[in-house]
């Protein structure tokens, strides 16, 4: 029988007869869980004891730790350790009629003309080659004529020349990817915000990778806690979203760019920065990438600022000589773009539509923030006019997952920061400003947030 505490260290055992061995150590661990012999708040043994235990390769630990926090079982942080995480109301599906503000994508804007110009651009593909956009598989990191639009897209954010270090990817997902693939092997590190994307951190625990979490403050990424890692963990890279950071909606400033670049040059650690958001300000900060382009892995998708139906993204490489090796790390993924997408892509970029497109998701976004502004309780939350997010951090006596649980009674969706933390969550959830078909429907979300807010349990409890 396995072992939990408080009898002792946690001492599975598996089946080594069926399946990888990191499945077997995370099925067994999902099973004590479920089964009460691993409770919420129990400690596990460190990944070279369990090795040790277990007589297998430290790396296969590591693997099934990564998929267990994959899966949401277990929460950790360097020095720590890691604990079973105590249950958290599952996220489900929204039923229809229901709002899901858990979802960041663009909002519906109210422009006959820019919508008339997004289904010209659409019909247009018709009258070119048809059957080479349906009939063929598109080249690895884009043909020449759309690495070259992607390009003039990204001039607003980096230095050219870029088509010859510019790969056309199925969507940001598939870029981190290529670039995780290409820096990083089992049981390598990489460092995080403490507060990251989710879909990274889902992509690190598949791939086995270690994350080493840094601190943040209201301007982001602190510099000396990434030099301090730097020095004792030796990461293989640094993953950060320092424009309209997701969740937190924080802006990284200038100085504290440049103080990131110079850490990474020193310590030789490549930056893969998301630039997810980067179009939406009118005057943004630089880019890392602009900084530094010698040590940045640059990815700019276009499904935040743009649509979510254009599954592109595009990742600039530090250095042109990298370029056929990204090829290669692509063709072992699914990240080969569409050629329907990516010339659809090209077609805006070029004819004036995507520049469109943004400035009336601009226009839309700066009015459903106002809205933001106008209904939530100041002080309760976090947002910037430009962004699509906004960031609350919960007044006691809420917790989380009783906010997520009451919202999901008013039938609005709502993500916990449970989804970012790479330790110890905040109090804190996250929605989106863009899913609500219209202002009306905002208003009468972000009134019933408001009134949760103002209404915490203990407020709201009867006695009889």
């Amino acid at each position: 029988m396995n072992q939990a505490q408080p009898d002792g260290p946690w001492r599975p055992s598996i089946d080594r007869t069926h399946g990888p061995l990191y499945l077997a150590i995370a099925d067994v661990m999902q099973s004590d869980i479920l089964a009460g012999r691993l409770r919420g708040g129990d400690r596990l043994p460190p990944q070279r004891q369990l090795a040790e235990h277990l007589d297998i390769d430290f790396t296969t630990v590591t693997r099934a730790y990564a998929e267990a926090r994959r899966r949401g079982l277990v929460e950790g942080q360097v020095g720590r350790g890691t604990y079973v995480r105590q249950a958290t109301p599952a996220r489900t599906q929204l039923s229809r009629g229901q709002v899901d503000l858990s979802m960041i994508m663009p909002p519906r804007f109210d422009d006959a003309a820019v919508v008339a110009r997004m289904c010209r651009g659409m019909a247009e593909l018709q009258t070119g080659d048809v059957l080479g956009l349906l009939l063929r598989y598109q080249e690895a990191g884009g043909t020449e004529h759309d690495r070259v639009a992607g390009a003039r897209w990204l001039a607003r954010r980096l230095d050219g020349p870029l088509e010859n270090r510019l790969l056309v990817c199925a969507g940001a997902q598939g870029a981190l990817e290529i670039v995780l693939n290409m820096l990083a092997a089992p049981g390598d590190a990489i460092c995080v915000e403490a507060l990251s994307y989710s879909g990274f951190l889902s992509l690190a625990a598949h791939q086995g990778v270690r994350l080493l979490p840094i601190p943040i403050d209201d301007q982001g990424l602190l510099p000396e806690a990434f030099e301090a890692a730097c020095k004792t963990q030796r990461p293989k890279a640094l993953y950060c979203n320092p424009t309209l950071h997701n969740p937190t909606t924080v802006t990284m400033p200038l100085a504290r760019r440049l103080a990131l670049i110079d850490i990474a040059r020193r310590y030789h650690v490549p930056i893969i920065e998301d630039d997810a958001h980067g179009a939406l300000p009118l005057h943004p900060e630089d880019a890392l990438a602009r900084l530094g382009p010698d040590v940045v892995y640059y990815i700019a998708g276009l499904a935040k600022c743009l649509s979510p139906a254009l599954r592109i993204a595009y990742l600039v490489l530090p250095d042109p000589r990298q370029f056929t090796g990204a090829i290669h790390a692509m063709r072992g993924t699914a990240a080969v773009a569409s050629p329907l997408t990516a010339a659809l892509a090209t077609q805006w970029i070029e004819d004036g539509t995507a520049d469109a497109v943004l400035e009336a998701i601009r226009r839309e976004v700066g009015l459903r923030q106002s809205l933001v502004a106008e209904i939530l309780p100041s002080g309760t939350f976090q947002a910037d006019p430009c962004g699509s997010l906004v960031w609350l951090n919960l007044p006691h006596p809420w917790t989380r997952r009783e906010f997520v649980a009451s919202m999901r009674a008013e039938a609005i969706g709502v993500v916990g920061s449970d989804a970012f933390s790479t330790g110890m969550p905040p109090e804190a959830v996250r929605l989106g400003v863009g899913v609500a078909a219209d202002h009306d429907e905002l208003a009468r979300s972000l009134h019933r947030v408001a009134y949760l807010l103002a209404h915490p349990p203990a407020a709201t409890t009867m006695v009889v």
